[in-house]
């Protein structure tokens, strides 16, 4: 799709690029701000609401927030250090600006419900003109709504949302839009926010003063939660910017933790691997806590432990039926997929997903993902309660009535089920962390079940997931697909790291799945997904792999696989799902799965590295 010009005339592409984006947010929503000063996805008030700026997906319906300095300019983007505070710099001729973009962390019964985004605007060096259009489009796009102007207030109401915009400088309506266009000189600024308005909520305006004071406390509320990481090894920066992305991705009410903050941002151009990530995975909600006790974050994993007692774990020690792979953000079950016909998709890579039909799948392997963030839940923060105990035995025994069965996988396979080694692996690792907590606390179990069943899945998956011909451990049962999900193998303590059936498996995998350290899922030509298209490397893998080369002791590989995936990261140090044959970062963004990988792949390779 060609790229047309923006409607100021300056040349800039219809689509900026996924990885030019930072992210913001009050742990209850985000949004991502691209590398020209324009917000173009934000969801009000919550991660799996409607959008109100999805430009991201089209440009022309699905409304942005541009904020930018009104003469060519190139721009830099940082993060305040050790700070969600996103600055983004702009350098003219005639003087240098910034906009800091911010949503304060507010805990308070009202005041929380105002979700406000705060956008200041600074001269730091000669004098800049700027300019503003803000033009929210409600209901992905699909809601009208009216705008009254009152000087420097703006109020946009649809039938089920209203947002005020305040700013210190005069506003105009344009249409349904309002705009603005203001010089500052140096040490000179400009505030704007937006609030979700209504009920007790009602428009007040922010102040340079009040802005300052927001813009400080802000601040102050992430460098106080870094303080609490343990990590001092290598790779520091890297392994904070994704905890602080981590935590990003929490929903406070509930402890919640979504997979990524966006929906269908394309794991291949033009493609229909479109998918809305914006709820929580109990597989990729498990391994987060596993990342944030690494690094001493438990409060985190407690949140999280909170919401699988209330909306996840069966409650009275028994489990009637398979685990709903994914949970909305305040634990509601029902996730219907729809597409939005009205949005034609990033660069025009239609279908736009939101709900996800996977939701409906079984993936055996989520009970080892569960229990094992359970388990080191138990070592690591603070003993399990008797209630969760009894809980974890219900589950437990649920896998030893049903491990025995195909299911969907870890990939969300749409092209039937199969018997995933995977799938057997973590449903290995359910039971034998089960057994785990009770010789270590004593705690009551059925242990000789428990036993003989974890050991037959032990042996199955030696007898039937081996292949002879390639020398390898399979996809599934019986065949001779390879996998980058049975990396996990040594890592979730199943097979010893220098095995040399293990050794012989990463060879395999070396050899077809990775490129430059990049590590494919699998082969979609061998292996029918049931989905058109290809797709990038799978960046979880790629950390999977380099802490299977740090187990097996080949730690030159390692760092320098490591050192390789750190160059794919973009400016800020984000990553999304996938990395494309050019580099280019796909799927949606930021993405936990990729997030936490590098977390346990840099603090296993620092400790081996001495």
């Amino acid at each position: 799709m060609s790229a047309s010009s923006d409607p100021y005339g300056t040349g800039a592409p219809r689509y900026l690029p996924i990885a030019e984006h930072g992210l913001i947010g009050d742990l209850r929503s985000v949004a991502l701000v691209g590398t020209d000063g324009t917000i173009d996805w934000y969801c009000c008030p919550a991660f799996d609401a409607p959008s109100v700026f999805a430009s991201i997906l089209d440009a022309e319906r699905g409304g942005s927030f541009e904020l930018a300095a009104a003469a060519p300019a190139r721009t830099k983007q940082f993060y305040f250090p050790d700070t969600n505070v996103l600055i983004t710099r702009f350098f003219t001729e005639d003087g240098v600006g910034e906009v800091q973009d911010f949503m304060p962390v507010d805990g308070g019964s009202v005041e929380v419900a105002r979700h406000r985004l705060i956008r200041r605007v600074v001269c730091v060096r000669g004098s800049l003109p700027f300019r503003t259009r803000v033009a929210p489009r409600f209901d992905y796009g699909a809601e009208p709504h009216r705008v009254r102007v009152t000087g420097d207030m703006a109020v946009f109401e649809s039938a089920a949302l209203s947002l005020a915009l305040t700013a210190t400088v005069p506003l105009e309506a344009e249409g349904p839009d309002v705009r603005a266009e203001f010089k500052l000189s140096q040490g000179e600024s400009a505030v704007f926010a937006l609030d979700q308005v209504g009920g007790e909520v009602t428009p007040r305006r922010c102040a340079r003063t009040e802005a300052e004071e927001q813009f400080a406390e802000t601040v102050a509320y992430w460098r106080h939660w870094l303080s609490a990481s343990r990590y001092r090894g290598r790779w520091r920066e890297m392994v904070h910017r994704s905890a602080l992305t981590l935590k990003l991705l929490t929903y406070a009410p509930t402890g919640a933790i979504v997979a990524a903050p966006t929906t269908s941002l394309p794991e291949e151009l033009g493609g229909e691997r479109n998918w809305d990530y914006r709820y929580v995975w109990v597989r990729d909600a498990a391994f987060c806590v596993y990342a944030l006790l690494r690094l001493g974050f438990t409060g985190e994993a407690k949140a999280f432990m909170n919401f699988v007692t209330r909306h996840i774990s069966p409650g009275d020690g028994r489990a009637s039926g398979p685990l709903q792979i994914m949970y909305g953000i305040d634990g509601r079950t029902d996730l219907p997929e729809r597409e939005l016909d009205h949005l034609e998709g990033h660069l025009g890579s239609a279908p736009v997903r939101v709900g996800n039909a996977a939701s409906d799948q079984l993936q055996l392997d989520i009970y080892g993902a569960l229990i094992d963030s359970i388990y080191l839940y138990d070592k690591w923060a603070e003993p399990i309660s008797s209630g969760q105990w009894d809980d974890v035995c219900g589950l437990v025994d649920w896998v030893c009535e049903h491990w025995d069965q195909p299911d969907e996988g870890i990939w969300e396979t749409r092209g039937g089920r199969k018997n995933f080694l995977y799938s057997r692996l973590m449903c290995w690792v359910a039971i034998e962390r089960g057994i785990r907590m009770a010789n270590r606390r004593g705690l009551p179990a059925d242990l000789p079940r428990w036993r003989e069943c974890r050991d037959t899945i032990y042996r199955r998956i030696m007898r039937r997931c081996w292949s002879e011909a390639r020398q390898a451990f399979v996809q599934h049962e019986d065949g001779d697909v390879l996998d980058a999900a049975v990396l996990m193998m040594p890592l979730a303590k199943f097979i010893a790291p220098t095995d040399p059936k293990w050794l012989s498996t990463l060879d395999a995998l070396t050899q077809d799945l990775v490129s430059d350290s990049l590590v494919y899922r699998y082969d979609p030509r061998a292996s029918a997904d049931g989905l058109r298209g290809d797709e990038g490397t799978f960046s979880i893998c790629s950390f999977w792999y380099v802490e299977s080369l740090t187990r097996a002791g080949r730690l030159d590989e390692a760092r320098l696989a490591f050192e390789k995936m750190l160059t794919y990261a973009n400016h800020l140090g984000l990553y999304a799902e996938e990395i494309s044959h050019t580099g280019e970062q796909q799927g949606n963004f930021p993405q936990a799965f990729t997030h936490l990988a590098l977390i346990s792949a840099a603090f296993n390779l620092d400790r081996a590295l001495g």
